[in-house]
């Protein structure tokens, strides 16, 4: 398994780290080199205590990156202590406890199991040695505990790898699934595009061609031939009402069935906002409207962008954001207005969390917004605000104002 302790410059706060954690298992070793075998008094840590201390936990910085050694270097220690007439206690062996639990996670589970199970027999066996013969109840409840302790420590040291396993993979698969849901996002909106694309050249651009082309006879034999003039226009209106039937069978073709039909009426602009508003009101958004500048009679397909904008943001904060208020603003300046669509939610699904529950497909609000504002010369930007919720702006360019602007006031934006 990789050694996930890096070779690389390590921050402050992990050198702190590191010289607590030495520093407390320099404490133990030293307590343990002072106990006794009668467990009645504490005399002051002999030079040996000092020597198993300092070896062994001088080897600790190293359990990053070369664990086993460091597992083999305190097991050494801790074998030497029977020899040097110190008691062989959980407190002096506490270095070696440490390095089983980076051992059990930094390295493959077989390989770490076998190196504690070994790392504890030896310093077992290092004490039967010295005592053979001589062991009383209490010395082996002792060794038992002095065994038990490394592995119970590889224990934990395996709990830790496997959670740091489960979340990483779990990270991983998020990752992919977003990365999925954008490029399915992005292919589905390509496929409808080239299919729009291509039903409207076959059945409408040969009309379209046709009828420019009738237009500029007409155009030209317009004075000196009346008659060819009236037979081309005559032509020209059966050739427009032909596209108009194709258009509206392309219409048709693009429709899910079981849609209704649309009404004939003109688009929606920004003069039926405050019909909007209402909608959303009664379906329980408060929302306020506020207005800075002179507003003017948009072009209808401008018009219509600007509306279809407001709607989509709307329904997203009705959605996704969890509040129950939001901000309409605009702000009409000589060559642009700029919309923007506010909430203070607290984001309370964002895309990917809303993507991530089963048979529910991506959405594609945003990308039409931004869809929508390129197609008339803007463009548009949402994202999280800093004091909290969500935001979405827009800029859209106005043709030259004319001479006598009609004022569109408040009639759509002074809704509280």
């Amino acid at each position: 398994m990789t050694n996930l302790g890096g070779g690389g410059p390590r921050p402050r706060g992990m050198w702190w780290r590191e010289g607590a954690i030495t520093a407390i298992a320099f404490a133990f070793c030293l307590l343990g080199g002072a106990l006794e075998v009668d467990d009645k008094s504490l005399s002051p840590p002999p030079a040996a205590a000092y020597l198993i201390a300092v070896v062994s936990c001088a080897v600790l910085p190293a359990r990053h990156r070369a664990p086993l050694a460091a597992m083999a270097a305190t097991t050494a220690c801790g074998m030497l202590v029977p020899p040097l007439d110190l008691l062989l206690s959980p407190p002096i062996v506490a270095p070696a406890m440490i390095v089983a639990y980076s051992l059990a996670v930094r390295t493959e589970r077989r390989a770490a199991s076998a190196a504690l199970l070994v790392s504890a027999a030896l310093l077992v066996a290092s004490n039967l040695v010295v005592a053979f013969g001589a062991l009383s109840w209490q010395d082996v409840s002792r060794m038992v505990t002095v065994a038990a302790f490394p592995l119970v420590a590889g224990i934990l040291g395996h709990a830790t790898q496997n959670r740091r396993a489960y979340l990483a993979a779990m990270e991983e698969r998020a990752r992919r699934a977003e990365k999925s849901r954008d490029s399915e996002a992005r292919r589905r909106v390509a496929e409808e595009r080239v299919r729009i694309a291509r039903e409207l050249h076959d059945l409408v651009a040969h009309q379209i061609t046709l009828a420019n082309a009738q237009a500029t006879v007409a155009s030209h034999l317009f004075d000196i031939r009346p008659e060819q003039t009236r037979k081309s226009l005559r032509e020209l209106v059966e050739t427009t009402g032909h596209a108009l039937d194709d258009l509206r069978a392309t219409v048709g073709l693009l429709r899910q069935t079981g849609d209704a039909a649309a009404p004939a009426e003109p688009a929606p602009g920004l003069s039926r906002l405050p019909t909007l508003l209402e909608s959303f009101r009664r379906a329980g958004l408060e929302v306020s409207v506020h207005q800075e500048g002179t507003a003017r009679p948009l072009p209808p397909g401008l018009d219509l962008t600007a509306y279809r904008i407001v709607q989509e943001a709307l329904t997203n904060v009705t959605k996704h954001a969890g509040t129950g208020s939001a901000r309409v603003r605009l702000a009409w300046n000589r060559d642009r207005v700029t919309i923007t669509v506010a909430d203070d939610g607290g984001g309370a699904r964002t895309a990917s969390a809303a993507s991530a529950v089963p048979d529910r497909p991506p959405g594609y609000g945003l990308i039409g917004m931004r869809e929508r504002a390129a197609a008339v010369g803007g463009h548009l930007s949402a994202g999280r605000r800093p004091e909290g919720g969500f935001l979405v702006s827009t800029e859209l360019p106005l043709p030259p104002a004319k001479d006598t602007p009609r004022t569109a006031g408040g009639e759509a934006g002074d809704a509280p």
